[in-house]
């Protein structure tokens, strides 16, 4: 060790140059438990250190005083190493205080009496004091809930279990302790006394279970385990956990070659102490299957010293400057080490650093206790593991609780580590301590009028992960109870639950089966109850498919339709062609007018596909939706050869069909309201649990006869269309995020309608379909992927509108097919903004629309008075040109819508007259002239035959025929 050389240096520098020596005295044990604390098998610990003088005391209290004057007061020594034994330490403690001279223990000296800084202000061990073994069996027991124990402890010259016991026995009976802790036996033992030893365990046999007992020296351990075996306490039953703070575990020193356990190097206890067996090994192990080991950790790092320390121990108790030539060191064979060896090497290691560190070679410096004392509370790695002490001189240690595998090694179950908080509290009731994360126990010395306060501190780290596996291996997995079920003399089993409570079994388990039966009936009620509400609810969407039936609209009624089906035809309208053929009304290119229950309703149809629970209970959600801007969704039908979506009718067809139709004429008010209706809609699908529409066009936006805008088509993406391919067309009103992404209606943000919105309210602002497709040189494919394009000069409709629409209802338009989507404004936002702009002396559509008939029914009135004076004059004229044509009663015939009878005449004159030489005439006149002549001619003949009831027949160039006689008979005036 290399902090040991530098010592020995330092000591070797201080003799070389003169000056004084730190002369060291000891008080030492030369026959007196010879294999622990014996100086043969511990003493060479100290040349191997310092230099010193040896007095052996034996533990005697005289030898000790006067050891302690020699040492302290005759020769004035620098240091004292206490004797190894308790009692003897207190009496070299005493006189330390006299003639202030520092002291150190080691051996059997961990009462608690050491920690009392009033009592023993110089005396400083490397053992921990038993109260620290008290906090370690208070927490074992409280982890393991065992609240009634019994103490055991062997009886020895020192009493160093019984002091042990005691101190932990104190700390039991605290009353701050967090478990009420009872000892129901405490007992010593007698090894010398079977009979006495034989009645002690029946007593605790008939009292406790769980057993706490004490042993020095390795021949005590295994006779009691031999001892509890043969009293049959080596069962289940039993735990018996074994105090120790001598680093031994299950081992035990001894100079017998057994297999050593792997953990401590050691062999096990239960191994007889002499080469040959004894036949009691297997007794022992039974019982050490059963047991628990606390004891202090020692593990040590430099393993190579700690080996050579083995080795060569004994030789150095022989060997100058100790130069032990009695007979018990010269009988140390060197096989094994003395249990404190280890420790007395730390006590001499540590006042050596302490002298070091306060870097001194002044005999005032390092005599001067005030500076040396605090010194030994620096840690430090020794032969015994890490040595820390507390304020109080006391070795703060690390206890580990140790158990068997099934390999019978020892293994380590917990680590314990204690951390001293402080003893410093005088006043009664005032001190308050706490270390978050660890446990805290509070030893208290009641010595009026004031109390002495040692907060301990444990922090426990468990190094098993299965309780029942890892440490109750030995008791069948199942952790043992500090009180036997049956009772300690099994007489008081409990009575098996059934014979005990029979009737109140019977009568629970009848209440029981009527409650479960109750409980079952219930269910089954509130299940069926559920069913049948389900069924209702979905019977108010479910339409059966007979009760649909399609109307048969003749050829003549075809042609007077409200819909615009006569406008130009859609790639759609060849989908419809053979259904109009068919005699089947088509409504428009979605939707198919079909009677149900003698009302007129629109279907869609779609794949026939199994609904699930979700899709069905959002059917009823649909058919609760009601407002005034949505078409109301009827129901579906789904148990025909088609799934049919069935939606109320609006006779008036869809936006788009009056777009293309053309002849409607609208004035901005009629626009404003549509796209009002279109907005108001859309802003209630929002508002719901649908969150948008999705699939918003002038299409699926209808027309009813009031002339209101209401939205169809909502809510069903979930279902596919009857059309393997659905019109591209209908990409025109997509947004541009949604083209990119191919996004599904779920994906979709509400923004998306926004933009379809926009390019349904250019429709209805330019009075042309989308886009104006039919004026626009690009086709709707080339629009369609402009629009996904997108880029800085996006591609939208023209807004050429007439001069009276409002500017802000442009910007609007224009603000929704904004291309990135944050930019457009809310459904919301659009309703607020159009309610502002809504005319404040206009309000109602048809109140509007009323209006425009009355104007027009005004203006109709007067053109119709006009056209009537215009018909009566024509009538007139056209009266007497036909009484020319036709005979009046002929003409009144013909006029009356009579059919003229043919006639038979006897007598009738008639005249036939041409002019002479008409022909020469007319070549010499101009056409003029002989239209003039024959007319003032043939005018003065139609006024002769007037006056002679004559008929005119015909009059051709220069021919005149009439007849007389005819068509009214005259007798035979007509010859006159």
């Amino acid at each position: 060790m290399r902090l040991l050389y530098f010592i020995s240096l330092l000591f070797q520098s201080i003799s070389c140059q003169n000056r004084p020596l730190i002369r060291v005295g000891i008080a030492a044990a030369l026959k007196t438990q010879n294999g622990s604390i014996g100086w043969g098998y511990t003493g060479g610990a100290v040349p191997l250190a310092l230099q010193f003088h040896v007095e052996y005391t034996e533990c005697d209290l005289s030898e000790v005083v006067k050891a302690g004057v020699s040492f302290m007061k005759t020769n004035d020594y620098d240091v004292v190493i206490g004797p190894p034994c308790a009692p003897a330490l207190k009496m070299m403690g005493t006189l330390s205080t006299l003639y202030k001279k520092p002291v150190l223990g080691w051996g059997f000296v961990s009462e608690s009496d050491f920690s009392d800084m009033s009592r023993f202000p110089y005396v400083t061990s490397v053992l921990p004091s038993s109260q620290t073994l008290g906090v370690v069996v208070w927490k074992l027991l409280e982890l393991y809930s065992w609240e009634r124990i019994a103490l055991l402890y062997f009886k020895n010259e020192f009493n160093y279990c019984h002091s042990a016991i005691m101190d932990v026995e104190s700390l039991l009976y605290q009353e701050n302790m967090s478990q009420t802790v009872r000892v129901v036996v405490k007992k010593e033992l007698d090894k010398t006394n079977p009979e006495s030893f034989h009645n002690t365990l029946q007593l605790v046999k008939s009292r406790a279970r769980v057993i706490l007992w004490c042993a020095q020296t390795g021949d005590e351990k295994r006779f009691y385990m031999i001892q509890a075996a043969l009293q049959q306490m080596n069962t289940s039953e039993y735990v018996h956990v074994m105090l120790s703070m001598r680093s031994a575990g299950f081992g035990v020193q001894s100079a017998v070659g057994k297999k050593p356990l792997t953990q401590t190097g050691l062999p096990p206890v239960w191994e007889s102490f002499q080469v040959e067996p004894d036949g009691f090994e297997d007794l022992a192990k039974s019982t050490a299957a059963k047991m628990l080991v606390i004891d202090t950790n020692s593990e040590v790092r430099d393993k190579e010293f700690l080996e050579y320390m083995t080795k060569n121990i004994v030789n150095a108790v022989r060997a100058p400057p100790l130069s032990c030539m009695a007979p018990e060191c010269l009988a140390a064979n060197g096989a094994f080490m003395g249990g404190y060896a280890r420790h007395l090497f730390d006590v001499f290691y540590m006042y050596g650093l302490a002298v070091s560190s306060l870097n001194s070679t002044d005999p005032k410096v390092y005599r001067d206790l005030s500076l040396l004392i605090p010194q030994f509370t620096t840690p430090f790695e020794g032969m015994t593991g890490e040595v820390k002490l507390n304020d109080e001189l006391s070795r703060m240690p690390l206890y580990q609780v140790y158990a068997l595998n099934s390999d019978y090694d020892q293994i380590s179950l917990m680590n314990i580590s204690l951390i001293n908080g402080s003893a410093g509290c005088w006043r009664p009731k005032l001190c308050q301590t706490s270390v978050i994360g660890v446990a805290g126990t509070v030893e208290v010395d009641a010595q009026p009028p004031y109390r002495r306060h040692m907060v301990y501190f444990q922090r426990v780290t468990l190094a098993y992960k299965d309780e029942p596996t890892d440490v109750w291996h030995f008791w069948g997995g199942v952790r043992p109870l500090d009180t036997p079920i049956c009772g300690f003399h099994g007489k008081s089993c409990p009575i098996p639950f059934f014979d005990q409570y029979r009737i109140l079994i019977i009568v629970a388990v009848a209440v029981a089966g009527l409650l479960v039966l109750a409980i079952f009936t219930c269910l089954s009620s509130m299940i069926r109850n559920r069913r049948v509400e389900q069924e209702r609810l979905n019977s108010e969407w479910q339409i059966h498919a007979i009760k649909l039936r399609l109307p048969k609209i003749n050829n003549d009624r075809r042609k007077s339709v409200l819909s615009a089906d006569s406008g130009e035809e859609s790639e759609e309208d060849d989908v419809s062609r053979s259904t109009k053929n068919s005699g089947i009304r088509k409504f428009n290119e979605n939707y198919v007018i079909q009677i149900l229950e003698n009302d007129l309703v629109l279907t869609t149809a779609h794949q026939i596909h199994e609904l699930t629970n979700l899709e069905k209970s959002k059917l009823v959600k649909l058919r609760k939706l009601d407002d005034e801007f949505v078409n109301k969704f009827i129901g579906l039908s789904i148990d025909g050869s088609r799934c049919l979506a069935v939606w109320k009718m609006c006779p008036r067809g869809s936006l788009r069909d009056i777009m293309l139709k053309g002849n409607f004429s609208m004035d901005y008010f009629f626009m404003f309201c549509m796209i009002r209706d279109v907005a108001e809609g859309m802003n209630y699908l929002h508002k719901s649990f649908l969150r948008l529409h999705g699939r918003l066009r002038s299409a699926i936006c209808l027309v009813n006869e009031s002339w209101q805008v209401k939205l169809s088509d909502y809510g069903l993406e979930f279902l596919v269309d009857e059309e393997e391919r659905p019109a591209k067309k209908r990409l025109l009103w997509v947004a541009p995020e949604v083209l990119r992404g191919s996004l599904t209606v779920s994906q979709m943000a509400p923004s998306a309608d926004i933009y379809s919105f926009a390019i349904i309210a250019s429709e209805i602002l330019t009075k042309k379909e989308a886009w104006n497709l039919h004026k626009r040189k690009e086709g709707y494919e080339e629009i369609i992927y402009t629009v996904k394009k997108g880029g800085a000069d996006v591609l939208r409709p023209d807004l050429h509108t007439e001069p009276d629409v409002n500017q802000t209802l442009i910007a609007l338009v224009k603000d929704c097919w904004s291309e990135n989507p944050d930019d457009r404004p809310s459904a919301e936002t659009i309703c607020n903004i159009i309610h502002e702009m809504t005319p404040k002396t206009k309000d109602n559509l048809m109140d509007h629309v009323f209006a425009m008939l009355e104007e027009y029914t005004t203006s109709l009135e007067v053109d119709i008075q006009e056209r009537t004076k215009e018909l009566s004059v024509e009538k007139k004229k056209s009266d007497i040109l036909l009484g020319r044509m036709l005979p009046k009663q002929v003409a009144e015939r013909l006029k009356a819508g009579q059919a003229v009878e043919p006639e038979s005449f006897d007598t009738v004159t008639v005249f036939f007259s041409d002019l002479v030489k008409f022909t020469d005439l007319a070549s010499k006149c101009s056409p003029f002239q002989v239209v003039n002549l024959l007319n003032e001619v043939f005018s003065n003949f139609d006024a002769i035959i007037e006056k002679h009831d004559v008929y005119k027949v015909e009059s051709i160039g220069d021919g005149y025929l009439c007849v007389s006689g005819l068509p009214i008979r005259n007798g035979v005036d007509h010859i006159r």
